[in-house]
């Protein structure tokens, strides 16, 4: 399957955080989550993609061709939600149309308008609409130049269930030709869960796992053991280890084999939280 967006070897250093070596790709028609507690390297991997910081070292591509300076037309074809808003307030709902008609060349009105409506989004000032209708209209700007690949940082954070189920059957509509990518993060794991097709977990600027969901869910398991128990699984069936007080949950790849090998451990069926807490924790937090 065709990628992208390809992220080859990436990194970027700062004083108390680096990215490392952070590789994946999104093959075209699919919706890639990212997963990882605040400060797991995220915001930073959207950033570096954008070109809003620049990376150490590594390669991005987007439909094969490396993102430089000398090729910024290919950021045309990327729609942007960040987590917070960043709409001007004091200007109208379809006077932010004009401005970014002027910033993309592929800039179409008439969608623009027609999502404004199917989100009955009136033409108010921005700074007079409700949280959950400002990031309605920051998702209707990234779509409205008719984007190949979307990034959403949050994009669903703060919303009630209704209004994220509608933005979730938009990006799921903006999939339908199968031409279109999603790059996304969510604390949501409903979400995830929902429209996701594979899934990064991220833990402190490394990758802990990229998994197809559907075997995350259906392939893989958590077997509830004793710590002693552990002394008769083999590492290399186990990929996750998270402590408890009276008990052990270990994170494993293949759970009909394991089922087989260890007939006396209870292994249950994980939840996305439940990997995530096992790979990117390992203890008693949450994510």
């Amino acid at each position: 399957m065709e990628n992208i967006l390809e992220v080859v070897d990436l990194k970027k250093a700062y004083a108390n955080f680096s990215l490392n070596n952070v590789s994946f790709a999104i093959p075209k028609g699919s919706v890639v989550g990212l997963v990882g507690a605040n400060g797991a390297g995220k915001s930073t991997i959207f950033n570096t993609i954008l070109g809003i910081v620049k990376k150490d070292s590594g390669t991005i591509k987007l439909f094969g061709q490396e993102l430089t300076d000398k090729n910024t037309f290919l950021y045309e074809d990327i729609g942007v939600v960040f987590d917070k808003l960043n709409l001007a307030p004091s200007i109208t709902v379809k006077q932010y149309a004009t401005i970014f008609s002027k910033i993309y060349t592929n800039w179409n009105n008439e969608l623009y308008l027609n999502l404004l409506n199917k989100f009955n989004i009136r033409n108010e000032k921005l700074s007079a609409l409700s949280h959950g209708t400002a990031k309605k209209v920051e998702i209707a700007v990234a779509m409205a130049h008719s984007p190949k690949l979307l990034i959403l940082d949050e994009a669903t954070a703060g919303l009630d269930p209704i209004i994220r189920e509608e933005v979730l059957e938009l990006i799921l509509d903006f999939l339908l030709d199968n031409e279109n990518s999603v790059l996304m993060s969510s604390h949501i794991s409903s979400d995830m869960e929902k429209i996701a097709d594979i899934l990064i977990f991220i833990n402190n600027g490394t990758i802990a796992l990229i998994e197809k969901k559907d075997s995350l869910i259906y392939d893989y398991g958590i077997a509830k053991c004793k710590q002693k128990d552990l002394l008769n699984i083999a590492r290399n069936e186990y990929i996750g280890v998270r402590k408890k007080d009276f008990q052990t949950d270990i994170l494993v790849p293949g759970k009909s084999e394991f089922a087989k090998k260890h007939p006396n451990i209870l292994l249950d069926s994980p939840t996305i939280d439940e990997i995530a807490l096992i790979l990117l924790k390992g203890g008693n937090a949450t994510i």
